[in-house]
């Protein structure tokens, strides 16, 4: 049976390992700067997403879901960024880059499906 996912228990989580990235990240001014940037547009998805879910007309919750594949494609900037920044944790930001890239293509759906 394939694994059930919420998607607002998705970006939440998503968020989660987000921060623990960044919190592991080494310090250094370049990589502060990323960090910030990152951390605003990744744990964004998740928020807009829960606040889509709460509006009350399909035009805002268009308007929403929007965002939140805005913050996810800016997000894919920063994780590459932060890659060319720091090329040993290459494979560290592999799987986390793969589910910001899900997570646009979801939201991409949503708004198809919402037309």
């Amino acid at each position: 049976m394939p694994k059930y996912y919420d998607l607002e228990d998705r970006t939440l989580d998503f968020s989660k390992k987000l921060i623990l990235f960044i919190k592991a990240l080494p310090r250094s001014q370049i990589n502060l700067r990323l960090a910030d940037q990152i951390i605003r547009s990744g744990t964004s998805m998740g928020a807009n997403y829960r606040e889509a879910n709460e509006t009350e007309t399909k035009k805002d919750f268009k308007f929403r879901i929007r965002i939140c594949r805005k913050e996810g494609k800016e997000t894919v900037y920063w994780f590459e960024l932060i890659t060319e920044a720091n090329p040993q944790l290459k494979e560290k930001i592999k799987p986390l880059l793969q589910e910001t890239i899900e997570l646009v293509k979801i939201f991409a759906a949503i708004l198809m499906k919402s037309e």
